[in-house]
């Protein structure tokens, strides 16, 4: 979820489109409207936003706990330049369907199934905090079928942030209900807690949390649109041996005010990725580092992208299926 900051910079620049400092570059963004998607996964219809040229790439992101796919509205138009990019709304969470349980492998079979009825041959996966793990599984599972994750501040080694708050019960066991939509508006709030001074943001993605419902004296209200059950298990998943076992090439951002992935965490991170992928900390960013330092962050997966597509991997990763049988072909 997202805070109510106090301050209203620009955070990484851009130019102002008037009095009210949100800058060009956002208004640009928002402006470009992406296709909407359901794709039915194991009996759950799953909502999907899609912007750019389909015969493109494929680039699929995926939010963090308790958030949804309008956290990357104002990053996915940034991408779209070499890329077809999509961002769904993973069960539990958003306008996708809720489920009876919830895991990362469901999970990562939504990720793929979106990115099988987008035609994407082989998409990048990029996850923030909990979706990172999402990414990670994913990578674990089926890496044959990415060409690549990035793992966005999501920390290897003890519970993700939204997990890590629910299971203590002060975040998300009892999301209210509220009358007006300006009363929720004025409770949403960053998990973890930090400082965001990008006040618009965090506006576009909170009201893109909440939906109408009916109050008891049949009048209209607001109330949270994720599922609160979808922290009740992830405390015991093997996070470790899923990023030991990735199977593409992969990268890890991380902010340099993250209070969640520190040096010893990266550190462990990176053992346990044999030392062959790039760590790449962004400035002036905490833990919701899309918000902080969104163009700084868009920068970075940029040079990333364009790094892998004129590169070799130095780690092994997974070939699929035609190309493995290709290879084994005797030549000549």
């Amino acid at each position: 979820m997202s805070t109510t900051a106090s301050s209203t910079g620009t955070g990484s620049g851009g130019g102002s489109s008037g009095a009210t400092g949100v800058p060009s570059w956002f208004t640009s963004a928002l402006a470009t409207r992406p296709t909407v998607s359901r794709v039915d996964v194991d009996g759950s219809s799953i909502n999907a936003l899609s912007w750019g040229d389909p015969s493109l790439p494929g680039l699929v992101l995926i939010h963090g706990g308790a958030a949804h796919a309008h956290w990357w509205s104002f990053i996915a138009p940034q991408l779209t330049h070499g890329f077809h990019v999509a961002a769904l709304d993973l069960s539990g969470h958003g306008d996708s369907d809720r489920r009876a349980r919830y895991s990362m492998e469901a999970w990562s079979d939504e990720v793929l199934a979106v990115a099988d009825h987008l035609a994407m041959d082989r998409p990048i996966v990029i996850g923030h905090s909990m979706g990172g793990f999402v990414a990670m599984v994913t990578a674990a599972l089926h890496g044959e079928k990415l060409a690549g994750t990035i793992i966005v501040d999501s920390p290897v080694r003890r519970p993700d942030p939204e997990s890590e708050e629910g299971s203590r019960g002060r975040a998300f066991r009892n999301p209210k209900t509220y009358e007006s939509l300006a009363d929720a508006l004025e409770h949403f709030h960053l998990v973890p807690p930090q400082p965001c001074d990008n006040r618009y943001i965090v506006e576009h993605i909170a009201r893109h949390s909440l939906r109408e419902t009916q109050l008891d004296d049949g009048t209209t209200g607001w109330t949270w649109k994720f599922d609160r059950r979808v922290f009740q298990r992830f405390m015991r998943e093997e996070r470790s041996e899923y990023l030991a076992k990735v199977k593409s090439r992969i990268a890890v951002l991380h902010g340099q005010f993250s209070a969640i992935v520190t040096p010893d965490v990266t550190d462990y991170m990176a053992d346990l990725l044999g030392r062959n992928a790039p760590f790449v900390e962004i400035p002036q960013a905490h833990h919701h580092l899309l918000l902080d330092q969104p163009l700084a962050f868009i920068a970075a997966v940029r040079a990333l992208l364009a790094d892998w597509e004129h590169s070799v991997p130095a780690r092994p990763v997974a070939m699929p299926d035609a190309v493995a049988a290709s290879a084994d072909e005797p030549l000549g």
